[in-house]
């Protein structure tokens, strides 16, 4: 006689549903959108279908009907035209910059939402780097200098939560001081804490137009401050770090190539955890679903609950509206 029988609690959909350890809701996601100037702009990314680059009507509207779907946070990302770029990124610590416009205008319209912004220097920056070369280098504590006043501008701007995705070393520390000290002790602070040298950023890379430009003066790529795919322990040093700094989330990027980096940020740190699902991850299913090599409407929602299960408190994706609609149909 068999006393032990596991499928007898997978006999029905009731019964799956009451013991699922694990549930993806709309709460848990965040949904990146691309923001440019212009006009009744809504410019489809080529290498990451269905997601767009949004002027800021368009993208108004698009935040609308998110809302509509249940969707509370979004992280922004502006592609800065090439002719306001300099060695210095500029442009990200220019008080009346587009993106800090962008800001204001979304809160305006949508003043309950969360709004989580990008702090680096390489949409601004005439070398494509998150930081300021120097010599052929990046020099990492005057980029820190000039991230400060980009993260007090975003505070000033409405940015509930800065996202300093540059990976330079102590920016966590010196943004949350210039925070306090210019009165913004509630802005908190999503660190990219174990933000990967990986090959999964191309789509991103060519909505914002941000990739290293090739030449001899500028390094080729951005293996000196972000981190090695090779490595694991080195994410609970970056971690330990920003928790000490002042970090209000920890951050994974990419996120399924790093279930066990999330995982294990899960179980060694209190801080909510966080998982970026990178283009490159979302264009590769997007692919094999329009081949008919898999069915979108199944493996989306398992792909999103396995970066849950791993340990994500917020997921942050470019199917987090997908994700609504499917669930509000049912």
């Amino acid at each position: 006689m068999m006393l032990e029988r596991p499928r007898r609690n997978r006999k029905s959909a009731a019964i799956r549903g009451l013991i699922r350890e694990t549930k993806v809701t709309v709460d848990d996601l965040v949904y990146p959108l691309f923001v440019q100037e212009g006009k009744g702009v809504k410019d489809e990314i080529a290498s990451l279908p269905g997601n767009f680059r949004w002027s800021l009507d368009t993208l108004i509207k698009e935040i609308g009907a998110c809302v509509d779907l249940g969707l509370k946070s979004f992280m922004v990302f502006p592609k800065v035209d090439d002719a306001l770029k300099d060695g210095l990124g500029s442009y990200g610590t220019n008080r009346d910059n587009y993106y800090l416009k962008v800001a204001r205008e979304i809160k305006k319209a949508h003043p309950h939402i969360t709004l989580i912004s990008d702090v680096a220097l390489d949409p601004y920056s005439s070398d494509g780097h998150d930081g300021i070369v120097v010599d052929g280098r990046v020099d990492n504590d005057a980029s820190v200098a000039l991230l400060q006043q980009m993260s007090v501008l975003q505070a000033e701007a409405g940015f509930d939560i800065l996202g300093p995705s540059d990976m330079m070393d102590g920016r966590i520390g010196a943004i949350r001081e210039a925070l306090d000290e210019e009165g913004f002790a509630d802005t908190s602070i999503m660190s990219y804490t174990a933000k990967y040298a990986s090959a999964l950023y191309g789509p991103f890379r060519d909505a914002l137009d941000s990739a290293p430009v090739d030449r001899s003066d500028v390094p080729k790529d951005k293996k000196t401050y972000q981190m090695d795919p090779a490595n694991k322990t080195e994410a609970l040093r970056e971690a330990e770090l920003d928790m000490v700094e002042g970090a209000d989330f920890l951050m994974v990027k990419p996120a399924l190539h790093y279930l066990d980096i999330i995982h294990l940020l899960k179980d060694n740190y209190n801080l909510p955890i966080a998982a970026y699902h990178v283009s490159g991850e979302c264009a590769m299913v997007l692919a094999a679903s329009q081949k008919g090599w898999l069915d979108y409407n199944q493996i989306m929602p398992e792909t999103l609950l396995s970066i849950k299960r791993a340990g994500a408190d917020v997921l942050i994706s470019y199917f987090a509206k997908d994700y609504a609609q499917l669930r509000r149909k049912g």
